[in-house]
């Protein structure tokens, strides 16, 4: 493995996806660690997906890192009826992403996917070398082919072009900027939202979905920004990374936790006719940790900080 060569703090760095959950937290990283160069775009002022648009903004721009956390995300509901929505779009963002990055000279890239690439039932806890050894998940097998695609195409512009583009696959995420729709977001807000607004009417019991016995990974989105920024500085190769925090949890450890923390004081009730989903999904981040990364926020830290953030941001609207 050739050594990276590392960011500076002023160095010209672009993070695509800035207002979601990892991209924002990543922008608030960079600010903490003192980067003083940082490039962002809303939507409305650069389309991802518009091949045009973002090759004249890598001419005009001169980047020299790129963080890749644009990506059209959702939960099992949106997956599942809009699957040529999520293959089109990250296919689209991540090529003009990465193809552009090439062009334009970009010294580095991280390409950040999700730890859905992964089988179905992949041996836990699950390598980096899993990937591609069996089926996928069907719900949102459509967004892991479009990540998958990521990854080998940085490999791909590694092996062909000499580019120093790199590849994390972060576990389940959760932290401020989240998405509490109780439709699209995933267990974790639609969790909080629920203890939440059944505390504020009073209610005696929250419903959750299925026995609670299935395994969960979480990982605070400040760790994930910090593992991105890590790995930009400390890693170069064509494999991918995961990035985890090497723990899983019960649905029903985690949801006792959460009542505490919201300080609702009914009852759960377990629906044992919806479906508890994938047994376990834990990733293996023995080669991160080897590196020297590991994570800081633990899970009960990270709820009361992301309920706060919910209280002060969400509530308050």
């Amino acid at each position: 493995m050739k050594q990276s060569k590392n960011m500076q703090k002023n160095s010209k760095i672009f993070v695509a996806g800035h207002r979601g959950l990892v991209g924002s937290a990543i922008v608030r990283e960079l600010i903490a660690q003192g980067y003083t160069n940082i490039l962002t775009r809303t939507h409305t002022e650069l389309d991802l997906i518009d091949s045009r648009a973002v090759a004249d903004f890598f001419a005009k721009e001169q980047i020299e890192y790129v963080f890749d956390a644009a990506a059209k995300v959702g939960g099992i509901v949106g997956n599942s009826n809009y699957p040529a929505d999520f293959i089109y779009k990250n296919l689209m963002i991540q090529n003009n992403i990465i193809h552009n990055a090439y062009l334009y000279k970009v010294k580095k890239l991280l390409f950040l996917g999700s730890s859905c690439i992964y089988p179905k039932f992949a041996e836990q806890p699950i390598k980096e070398d899993s990937l591609l050894t069996g089926a996928l998940e069907p719900t949102n097998r459509a967004y892991a082919v479009a990540k998958i695609a990521g990854i080998e195409m940085c490999r791909s512009y590694n092996k062909q072009y000499g580019t120093d583009f790199i590849s994390a696959m972060p576990t389940n995420l959760y932290g401020p900027n989240d998405n509490f729709d109780l439709e699209t977001s995933h267990v974790l807000p639609a969790m909080m939202r629920k203890f939440h607004e059944a505390k504020v009417s009073g209610a005696p019991t929250v419903s959750m979905w299925g026995t609670g016995v299935a395994k969960r990974e979480f990982l605070h989105v400040d760790d994930a920004a910090r593992g991105s920024i890590f790995l930009m500085n400390n890693y170069t190769g064509s494999d991918h990374v995961n990035l985890g925090c090497g723990e899983d949890i019960s649905i029903k450890d985690v949801a006792e936790l959460m009542q505490k923390t919201v300080g609702y004081t009914g009852t759960i009730v377990w629906d044992t006719t919806k479906p508890d989903g994938t047994p376990r999904k834990l990733l293996d981040i023995s080669k991160i940790k080897a590196l020297g990364w590991v994570p800081k926020v633990t899970l009960e830290e990270g709820l009361k900080d992301t309920y706060e953030w919910y209280l002060h941001t969400i509530v308050k609207k």
